[in-house]
């Protein structure tokens, strides 16, 4: 079938639910669209039905259970994002262990948030996420967040501190690609890595927490006026 427009007509945040469990899905869908400015396009209960449906309707976003028969969700993910590399993935779990979300989020997610989280923190992670696709919407326990940042904090490779010094600079994910000749996918990847590594939750707040750790040197203008957090 051809794909439908990605955006719906009168604007509001596409999105596919992908749940296994019918009675989740329903929950789901009834909170979203009690909002006037959410609509479900479709939904999806296998991580093949996953990739059809996303591949069919290009959503804005996609609200992906972790565990879903027909994939490792690691592997979804990133056939997700090659498919459908403009919508994002945010997903729904009942365990944050530190191991697993490191590989979600380096292949690609946008958020990731434990299916105890209330209406609201659902619907502003949707709405975050949509206005600003580089950002990561992380709602797991701290135990599970300090052991990712024990794990990683400081251990940026030579690319992700080339790419970091040129977010630092002002340069969108586009003009960084453009410099480095690399794919914007490939900047993105990076950067989700460095706000797992830094426990950065922004790209402002990345570029703050390299400065502060010396891992980057600010700029003249940014030693006097700092970023704001």
């Amino acid at each position: 079938m051809t794909p439908t427009d990605r955006t719906a007509p009168d604007g509001r945040i596409t999105v596919l639910l992908v749940d296994d469990h019918t009675l989740v899905r329903a929950g789901v869908r009834e909170i979203l669209e009690s909002q006037d400015d959410i609509v479900v396009v479709s939904e999806a209960a296998t991580s093949t039905e996953a990739v059809t449906e996303a591949r069919r309707h290009l959503p804005d976003i996609i609200l992906l259970d972790v565990e879903l028969p027909g994939g490792e969700p690691t592997d979804t993910v990133k056939q997700l994002r090659a498919l459908v590399p403009r919508s994002q993935i945010i997903m729904l779990s009942m365990y944050d262990g530190p191991q697993l979300l490191r590989r979600l989020i380096a292949a690609g997610i946008r958020g990731y948030l434990l299916k105890s989280v209330d209406r609201q923190e659902l619907l502003s992670a949707i709405r975050s996420v949509h206005s600003g696709p580089d950002r990561m919407v992380l709602a797991v326990s701290r135990d599970s967040l300090a052991q990712m940042q024990q794990t990683s904090e400081g251990v940026l490779s030579a690319r992700e501190l080339e790419i970091l010094e040129l977010v630092a600079d002002a340069l969108s994910n586009s003009q960084i690609s453009t410099r480095l000749a690399i794919t914007e996918a490939t900047v993105k990847r990076h950067l989700s890595n460095v706000f797992v590594k830094l426990g950065a939750v922004s790209r402002i707040d990345a570029v703050n927490k390299a400065i502060a750790a010396a891992l980057i040197t600010p700029k003249r203008d940014q030693q006097v006026r700092r970023f704001p957090g």
